[in-house]
């Protein structure tokens, strides 16, 4: 990424998080991702229970490495034997102090948008855990929600489905269908455009391209 890149992006992440705050939540700027694998676990109080959903961004931070060695209470349902195992650890992740996850997309205005197929990680966005950790690259901010659903759609969905092999339409094409297909992940599309409880969601917005 250029110079001139990451100060725009530096100017644009402001502005998402005066939109964050006017919206009962909280942003952070990172300038790349080892600074926001230390804001995040800042944020994080040790002896807690952490856990998280599905998210190539916070593996790409180094987050979910760093809570597995450090002095945390760890759900991990990436060690669940079986499909009941791994549903009971998600399940126990809602009930959590910490839940760390990634987002779709966000609008400057500092909604976050999200499609989800199980529905296990936006249900710990909407309710749950005490607190949850956002991390995302500068690269998902959407200029409106038009735009943040249609990113959320054709290059996140479509992504994942390539990443786990699911026979979708938009596997074939690249870009959304709307299929009703038994094999579809866009199941739930969750809009959170304003925290109930202040300051419960904290998104930190990175200065680099991560996830998808």
């Amino acid at each position: 990424m250029n110079e001139a890149v990451k100060k725009k992006n530096e100017l644009l992440a402001q502005k998402v998080i005066k939109g964050l705050k006017g919206r009962n939540m909280t942003g952070f700027y990172a300038a790349n991702k080892e600074e926001a694998l230390k804001m995040a676990l800042g944020l994080i109080k040790e002896e807690t229970t952490v856990g998280w959903g599905g998210s190539t961004t916070v593996e790409e931070i180094g987050l979910k490495e760093a809570l597995i060695k450090g002095n945390y209470q760890v759900i991990n349902r990436d060690l669940a034997k079986d499909a009941k195992e791994k549903r009971a650890l998600e399940l126990a992740v809602l009930g959590t102090s910490t839940m760390v996850v990634g987002s779709n997309a966000i609008t400057e205005d500092g909604e976050l948008v999200n499609i989800d197929g199980n529905g296990n990680r936006v249900a710990g966005i909407i309710y749950g855990p005490e607190q949850v950790v956002i991390i995302m690259g500068m690269n998902k901010v959407c200029k409106t929600l038009e735009d943040a659903i249609s990113r959320a759609q054709n290059m996140a969905a479509t992504t994942n489905t390539k990443r786990f092999a699911i026979q979708t339409p938009c596997n074939i094409t690249g870009s959304c269908a709307k299929c009703k297909t038994p094999e579809t992940i866009c199941c739930q599309y969750v809009v959170t455009r304003y925290s109930k409880i202040k300051d419960r969601i904290k998104v930190i917005l990175v200065n680099e391209n991560l996830g998808f």
